[in-house]
């Protein structure tokens, strides 16, 4: 199956097709909507404030009179260069974490999987509050976090295929002949590991967004005023009663990046998997 077989496949599911719309609906509102909302979501306006949803104000204000909307469009930038950010920090090292240890085996692979498991011993959310507390609340130190605390994932994964494809006859060929190391890992095992390490990398931008969302809750996140969804949505949380939408919004735009992700990336692995994909 070639490329564009895949493609029309992707697209022939339903709810990979709605998470691709998801997705690209926020990527589009995040490159477009900072130039066209009409206020400035770091400005407050006192007079405004707790205002419900209205012509003037489509998502209503928060307590300081800031226009809801224009700080949700703002805030999907920050949300989707942090979910891009923590994944690139988790992919890039434990693949090649993955790749050594499967391919070299012992006593290589078992120093970094025993590393690797300690990792995993700890609850993400856990671990993740732990490093953002040491190296101190800011948006960066919330991306460092989330993307150390998922390293053992794309590792573990990874070693999993290397010790698969270090076996098969066209990698042991190419060793006999006399290729280096370095070219039988990056040129004959890496490239045949690309299809779970897309699909966990999908499904991984959802989980990293969540995850920054929740130190933003916390308050370990983007620190005010940045528009950060969990941010606001810690903000908003007080007002639950007196005015809900000022953490509904930020809620439903976590909730549709998140599962627009979750969707896609479901949609890659029974594309990608041949055993799913004859289904």
């Amino acid at each position: 199956m070639n490329r564009w077989e895949l493609v029309d496949d992707l697209l022939r599911r339903r709810t990979a097709l709605l998470g691709l719309c998801l997705i690209a609906g926020i990527v589009m509102l995040a490159a477009v909507g900072p130039y066209l909302t009409p206020y400035d979501p770091l400005v407050p306006a006192p007079l405004d404030r707790l205002q419900a949803p209205s012509l003037k104000h489509l998502f209503g204000t928060d307590s300081l009179g800031r226009d809801i909307l224009s700080r949700v469009i703002h805030g999907s930038r920050i949300s989707l260069m942090m979910g891009f950010i923590s994944v690139t920090i988790s992919l890039v090292p434990g693949t090649v974490l993955g790749l050594l240890a499967g391919y070299f085996g012992d006593p290589l692979d078992s120093l970094i999987m025993r590393v690797m498991d300690v990792l995993l011993a700890f609850p993400a959310v856990l671990l993740a509050i732990v490093i953002t507390a040491i190296l101190g609340p800011s948006l960066p130190n919330t991306m460092i976090a989330v993307g150390l605390v998922y390293i053992p994932h794309y590792a573990r994964i990874v070693r999993s295929n290397a010790l698969s494809l270090k076996q098969q006859l066209y990698v042991q060929a190419v060793r006999h002949l006399g290729g280096s190391h370095v070219r039988v890992l990056f040129l004959h095992i890496l490239p045949n590991t690309f299809a779970p390490i897309i699909v966990y990398a999908t499904l991984g931008m959802g989980t990293a967004v969540l995850q920054a969302a929740a130190l933003g809750f916390l308050g370990l996140g983007a620190q005010p005023p940045q528009p950060e969804w969990g941010a606001m949505l810690s903000e908003g949380r007080q007002y639950i009663q007196t005015a809900p939408h000022v953490a509904a919004f930020p809620g439903l735009a976590i909730l549709f990046l998140v599962l627009g992700f979750n969707l896609f990336g479901d949609g890659l692995r029974d594309v990608l998997d041949p055993s799913l994909r004859s289904q």
